[in-house]
């Protein structure tokens, strides 16, 4: 096989019955038991029934996203694929990506998404935070639309606009007060975005209002113990592999409110000399970016039994 890599999708990639399509595969049943003992509920059922609007609340879309890709590492991992060259994961998928390395069981990691999930829905009141996609507008536009919508409020005012996720090269997300949000929209439209999507998301992820989850989550991350990696795992906080243990819970404390810098993982996973990245999860969010961040890269997607046949053709 070829050298290649393996993504792991962050929230919004989330769907009822996500693993029907290979919930008899023995690694995945036996990856939905692992998780559900841990967490004391039934995950396999909240998967396969939802409602869709229970699946996507925080709490649950955190432990359910975990799950939907590591049982898609196990179902790889047990039908003969080899070992990626390095992991990485967006956002929540970083987790995910941690598992698949050795450095946390699933065990551990199932309830540790949901204190933070649930740390990050306490940090910011409902309705007072905001996210949205901004299209077709450089990063470093970007981050000059919102310093200057959070600078019109005057000092002290409280109000936050920052960006925060780094997709590709023209999508980058906004995260912040609903207020200044919505003004670093209307001020990055003047600058030239094509559209500014405001996002159904219940808190401003990695934005600075997360300080208050991440304090407690550091704390969470202190009592959990932490192996060494047996794959490479770029981070996204300093696009850096971290093998100290008490380096990778930093960076893990640091993400929580700080930007998910994605093209450039993309680039440092390129720059190991892949040209292959497969997506680990039930969508193809993070194999569309690939193409996006770099043309001479390869993403594709692994979820089901025919994108499995799909990927073990593509690295033969």
């Amino acid at each position: 096989m070829k050298n290649f890599a393996f993504v792991f999708p962050g929230q919004g990639s989330q769907a009822v019955g996500m693993l029907d399509a290979w919930a008899d595969h023995p690694a995945v049943r036996e990856t939905l038991k692992e998780a559900s003992d841990a967490m004391g509920e039934d995950l396999g059922k909240l998967i396969h029934e939802g409602p869709a609007d229970v699946l996507a609340m925080t709490v649950n879309t955190q432990p359910v996203m975990l799950v939907a890709g590591i049982a898609a590492w196990r179902v790889w991992r047990a039908e003969g694929g080899a070992v990626p060259s390095v992991v990485a994961g967006h956002s929540l998928g970083e987790y995910s990506a941690l598992v698949a390395a050795g450095v946390l069981t699933l065990a551990q990691a199932a309830p540790l998404v949901r204190f933070r999930a649930q740390a990050m829905q306490d940090a910011v009141p409902a309705g007072t935070g905001a996210m949205a996609a901004v299209l077709g507008l450089d990063a470093a536009s970007v981050i000059a639309g919102c310093a200057e919508a959070q600078a019109s409020f005057g000092p002290g005012s409280g109000e936050v606009a920052e960006a925060v996720n780094f997709n590709d090269p023209v999508q980058t997300v906004i995260a912040g007060s609903k207020a200044g949000v919505d003004k670093a929209g209307e001020l990055l439209k003047a600058r030239g975005a094509k559209r500014v999507l405001p996002l159904p998301v219940s808190a401003p992820f990695h934005s600075s209002l997360m300080k208050p989850a991440a304090e407690k989550l550091r704390e969470k991350l202190a009592g959990t113990s932490f192996g060494t990696p047996s794959i490479p795992v770029i981070n996204n906080i300093d696009v850096a592999v971290e093998t100290d243990p008490d380096r990778i819970r930093d960076a893990l404390y640091r993400q929580a409110f700080g930007p998910v810098r994605w093209v450039e993982c993309v680039g440092a996973i390129k720059a190991r000399g892949i040209d292959t990245l497969i997506e680990c999860g039930p969508r193809k969010v993070l194999a569309a970016m690939v193409k996006r961040v770099d043309h001479a890269l390869t993403g594709a997607a692994l979820f089901d039994p025919a994108t499995l046949a799909e990927v073990k053709a593509l690295l033969a």
